[in-house]
């Protein structure tokens, strides 16, 4: 597993790439979910960028898991929140787990802690919460996608399970955009004879 690593926020660079990130990650789901882009997104800078967004008519909102939210019900898209009280409890919990353990690894180690968990997860589920794809599986893609980019095939093998629902959740129309698509199939060539 190569050192793949949320940037801290301490240096002027790292701050301006990762806040670019945040507000890249916003505008795509606002496009995912239909919604012209008329939010106004900015962000507090520290460790780590908190997505701001002002709305036209109420409070200033902060967070990512509640702007995403915010922004489903804004489309009228609130399936993407889950059906029953039950599948929203699961969605937020994975919202929040986006934002303190896929978010908040910070080397190798934690990174590949959050691999592991979910490939036990994911072992016996299609989806992070329910049966179809919620905005916790979209978070979630966006978040692991520098992760997933950087995993050499046999990472990718060991974490069959991650790998199988992100080559899924990244096929939904809409969800991947700005990011580049990740290959998940390795093609085995197999030399015959002697």
């Amino acid at each position: 597993l190569s050192d793949v690593m949320t940037p801290r926020c301490d240096e002027s660079e790292g701050t301006t790439m990762a806040t670019a990130a945040v507000l890249a990650e916003l505008s795509a789901l606002e496009k995912c979910l239909g919604l012209q882009r008329t939010n106004k997104f900015s962000a507090k800078t520290g460790e780590y960028p908190v997505p701001v967004l002002q709305t036209e008519d109420g409070p200033r909102l902060e967070g990512l898991a509640t702007i995403a939210w915010h922004l489903a019900k804004q489309a009228k898209k609130e399936q993407l929140l889950g059906t029953s009280n039950e599948e929203r409890a699961t969605v937020q919990q994975w919202l929040e787990y986006r934002v303190t353990r896929i978010d908040g690894r910070a080397g190798r180690e934690e990174a590949d802690g959050v691999l592991r968990e979910l490939n036990v997860y994911l072992q016996d589920h299609v989806y992070l919460a329910g049966n179809r794809l919620t905005l916790a599986d979209i978070l979630a893609c966006y978040g692991l996608h520098p992760l997933m980019l950087a995993l050499p095939v046999r990472e990718k093998e060991r974490h069959v399970n991650v790998s199988r629902w992100f080559s899924h959740v990244q096929q939904h129309p809409g969800v991947r955009q700005h990011l580049p698509a990740i290959v998940f199939l390795k093609n085995r060539l197999y030399a015959w004879g002697p």
